[in-house]
């Protein structure tokens, strides 16, 4: 699915160099008024933050606040696509909370991500559902021209094409929906790590304020769709397991660490090496 395309975004907390500003901002239905869109985050900023090896699962395990899915490592990544289907969530039991699905590039040990998803938040007891892209630490961009629904199945892109220029891509293949925007962002990472050394799968919550979204489903054998793949400098469109002892499993926990209670975990790769799904715990 090498579609993909965005950006645009706002102010960012911290100073960035330059980026390419496009025109198209979300249209004001989609909406000022009743969408307030969050800004994500990346693990660096999740303290505390802690990491065990899994001889197992032969995977390394992350527990901190914010991510839960699976990440892999390695370097020069210049593309990410995955599927999943957007789950219900119960706002009665879970108000004033959130939950998002996305893939991106960058993030897992970098100050920045580049990325596109999908939200499902509770604003009160009230559950509202939009599609977005971000380059964080920018702000998140409300994507109006794709709609969404609980139990829509969504697939999703970024690639990096050269020249600080990347593509981002999402496609509600429930509604036969899409959307695709190229972008130059020169602002990828300031804190003098390496570029592009990751790609994620994840559900990702705003610290401990998840929605409960009982269970939610990527990859090819859930979905129907396009599995949970990455390109980076030694491999090519390989699934999740094809990164070997790169795979980083991430889990989410009420203090960021082993001990304390699960808010949302994973399952194991499915036999395809991709599939996954991950299962709402705790608030």
């Amino acid at each position: 699915m090498k579609q993909l395309a965005c950006l645009l975004c706002l102010s960012a907390p911290f100073a960035l160099p330059a980026i390419a500003q496009n025109t198209d901002e979300p249209n004001s239905t989609a909406d000022a008024a009743v969408i307030h869109p969050r800004h994500h985050t990346v693990p660096r900023s999740l303290r505390p933050h802690e990491e065990v090896y899994d001889f197992a699962e032969h995977v390394t395990v992350s527990y901190n606040t914010g991510w839960a899915g699976y990440a892999v490592t390695g370097s020069a990544f210049t593309y990410v696509q995955g599927s999943w289907i957007v789950s219900a969530v119960n706002c009665t039991a879970t108000p004033y909370t959130d939950s998002s699905e996305w893939v991106g590039i960058d993030g897992w040990t970098s100050t920045t991500v580049e990325q596109i998803g999908t939200d499902a938040d509770c604003h009160g007891s009230t559950p509202y559902y939009y599609v977005w892209y971000e380059f964080y630490p920018l702000n998140t961009v409300v994507i109006d021209s794709v709609s969404i629904a609980a139990g829509d199945k969504f697939t999703a892109s970024v690639t990096y094409d050269g020249d600080d220029d990347y593509t981002v891509a999402i496609a509600n293949e429930s509604t036969g929906e899409s959307f695709s925007k190229k972008v130059k962002f020169s602002g990828a990472d300031d804190s003098g790590a390496p570029l592009r050394n990751s790609a994620e799968w994840i559900m990702e919550m705003d610290g401990n304020r998840l929605s409960d979204f009982g269970v939610d489903s990527f990859g090819t054998d859930y979905t129907g769709y396009v599995n949970d793949t990455a390109t980076d400098s030694s491999v090519s469109d390989g699934v999740i397991r094809a990164y070997g002892e790169a795979v980083q499993k991430s889990i989410t926990t009420k203090n960021g660490t082993s001990s304390s209670k699960v808010t949302s975990r994973p399952s194991s790769l499915a036999t395809d090496g991709a599939s996954f799904t991950v299962t709402w715990k705790s608030e």
